[in-house]
């Protein structure tokens, strides 16, 4: 399959409504990172999306709208008073909720739950391409499964080139990170997946939100995946993780390397010095970090040692990403 890579302008768009309609698959952008999507009303099209990621298909996808009428069919019932004020804080923007699911959506759309997660992108390339295509669209991230996002169209075309039909080029994301997912259907409101949409900032406006075990920890044996992003290992590069947290933590990190059998490499977030040890450091730790992970394969490095991040703000998103991208291979370092 020939995979055309067009700049994201109105005759583009157009094109790749088409395709999304006709039960093809079209990679775009949003303002957290590139979707892969399909339309999120058509059966027929979302094992597309599974096969084009090589993604288990236990894993439900998110269905993205371009205006809150569209949660007509989507949703079983209307939404609670919780989920109605972070809608007016946050929508659109990098903000997942998880409702029960409607009629119209299939179950290979929710991985069989009775919940449909549903956001209303702010980027206007994606507004624009759900309206043209008349329907939501069932996106997750545009990279091969496991893989780390992609924040460009030429990181999707690394993982995507010859699996799908189009690539709409809108230029970088802004948030980096994929969005907050959200569980509004239970008494407490509890985030499943941290994102650009803090912890503290939805505090601000429906009180005290839970976070989930699974954000910073591994699901139990046989624990049903209720949000993308839940999976054991994800967003990883082919070099090996590392995290060294605690007081010690850049000393031995500098020992780790120095000891290290292959290209090894560091991912730090402080300005610890490391000498000249080769250190990939980030001012930006939500904006760059997919970006990074990525550097990591093409300079060949097989050893990565990361320092930890505080978890307050981006932080939580971040940790939550790189326990991840590490398989939760983590070092205390007293």
């Amino acid at each position: 399959m020939f995979t055309e890579v067009c700049r994201a302008d109105d005759a583009a768009i157009a094109r790749a409504a088409q395709l999304i309609r006709e039960g093809a698959l079209v990679a775009f952008p949003t303002e957290t990172v590139y979707g892969l999507g399909a339309d999120a009303l058509n059966a027929a099209a979302i094992p597309a999306i599974f096969e084009a990621k090589g993604r288990p298909s236990d894993n439900p996808l998110i269905s993205h709208i371009a205006d809150w009428d569209a949660l007509e069919g989507l949703i079983s019932e209307t939404p609670n008073e919780t989920a109605c004020r972070v809608m007016q804080a946050f929508w659109p923007g990098p903000l997942t909720l998880i409702f029960l699911k409607g009629k119209n959506v299939p179950d290979a759309v929710t991985a069989g739950l009775d919940t449909v997660a549903v956001r209303f992108p702010s980027h206007p390339v994606a507004q624009k391409l759900i309206r043209a295509a008349g329907t939501p669209i069932a996106a997750p991230s545009a990279n091969r499964s496991g893989r780390p996002s992609p924040t460009t169209a030429q990181h999707v075309a690394e993982d995507m080139d010859g699996r799908i039909p189009m690539i709409l080029d809108g230029g970088a994301c802004g948030v980096g990170l994929e969005s907050t997912v959200l569980d509004v259907t239970g008494e407490r409101p509890r985030i499943l997946r941290p994102g650009g949409i803090t912890k503290e900032m939805l505090e601000e406006v429906i009180g005290e939100v839970d976070v989930d075990e699974g954000v910073l920890g591994m699901l139990r044996e046989g624990a049903q995946v209720r949000s993308p992003g839940m999976k054991y290992r994800h967003y990883a590069p082919m070099g090996e993780i590392t995290i060294v947290t605690g007081e010690n933590a850049s000393r031995h990190i500098a020992q780790l390397y120095d000891e290290a059998k292959g290209t090894a490499a560091i991912l730090a977030f402080s300005d610890a010095d490391y000498g000249t040890r080769r250190v990939y450091r980030l001012t930006d730790a939500s904006g760059e970090l997919f970006s990074v992970l990525r550097r990591f394969d093409e300079d060949g490095i097989a050893q990565i040692y990361a320092e930890d991040v505080p978890l307050g703000g981006m932080g939580l998103a971040v940790m939550n990403r790189l326990m991840r991208a590490a398989a939760f291979r983590v070092i205390r370092a007293e």
